[in-house]
């Protein structure tokens, strides 16, 4: 697929999907289990709401600013008698990615929609990428898994692929640069995480944020169900809220209102 010069405004023409959360994983639950056993691992208490708070960084990074929450802080200092250090941000990472690697393969099943929707966007002559904020050891045994049951992006590029990860833009300019898809309006990024939405806003590209099968609601489809309609509304307008403040142009329930999602984007 070869780029246009012209600055102006035209069709989408790249579609860059996160993974977990958004293409796999309902619910982003494969990192949180991770996160939660790797620290108990190292002596410390980790909450399930702590360990989402960083999702969508790479992994590193999301150790790192888990590392700094006063209440992780303090349980290091606690157990070590010294600050933690970022020998220590290494250590803990070294832990997590085999213990990463071998649950995330536990959770790759699509989200519903996500194969209709792809389909749907190749209809309309898109080539389709995907990022996420798992390392390389890990993400491609993903991809394998994936691209034998019919999810095959073009590209994919991984956190330490790249100098940064999300919410710096390298992962979505690489996918331009690979595919030759240019300018920044001709690319569509689409995720369910804070740090996706950065990403996307300082790339340039348009934004769409997921909210009821990524973390920001953090739930299974079986836990989704069971929730009144007041509560799923409560959910995705706080989801919502969060996301379009990120730099989402547009926020969507689920991945079943893709196929026409590209016609409410203010292009």
């Amino acid at each position: 697929m070869t780029g246009t010069s012209s600055t102006s405004r035209g069709p989408i023409r790249l579609a860059i999907f996160d993974l977990g959360g958004t293409a796999i994983d309902f619910g982003c639950l494969a990192p949180v289990v991770a996160f939660v056993e790797a620290f108990k691992q190292s002596g410390m208490d980790l909450t399930i709401e702590q360990a989402r708070g960083p999702m969508g960084l790479g992994k590193l990074d999301h150790i790192r600013e888990l590392f700094r929450l006063p209440e992780l802080t303090q349980q290091w200092e606690t157990l070590h008698q010294r600050p933690w250090t970022e020998d220590d941000v290494r250590s803990l990472y070294n832990t997590f990615v085999p213990m990463q690697g071998a649950i995330a393969l536990k959770f790759t099943d699509f989200i519903p929609g996500i194969l209709e929707g792809i389909a749907a966007f190749r209809q309309q002559g898109l080539a389709i990428a995907t990022t996420t904020g798992y390392p390389r050891a890990v993400a491609d045994p993903i991809l394998d898994v994936v691209a034998r049951n019919g999810f095959r992006p073009d590209v994919s590029y991984c956190a330490d692929d790249l100098p940064a990860g999300r919410p710096e833009p390298w992962m979505i300019f690489r996918c331009m640069e690979q595919l030759r898809v240019f300018p920044p309006h001709a690319v569509v990024n689409i995720g369910d995480t804070v740090p996706d939405m950065e990403a996307a806003r300082n790339a340039g590209v348009w934004a769409i944020g997921v909210t009821e099968s990524g973390s920001e609601f953090g739930l299974s489809q079986v836990e989704l169900a069971k929730l009144s309609s007041q509560e799923r509304d409560e959910r995705h307008h706080a989801a919502t809220k969060k996301l379009t403040a990120a730099g989402a142009h547009l926020v969507i329930r689920s991945l079943s209102e893709l196929p026409g999602v590209l016609g409410r984007l203010p292009l």
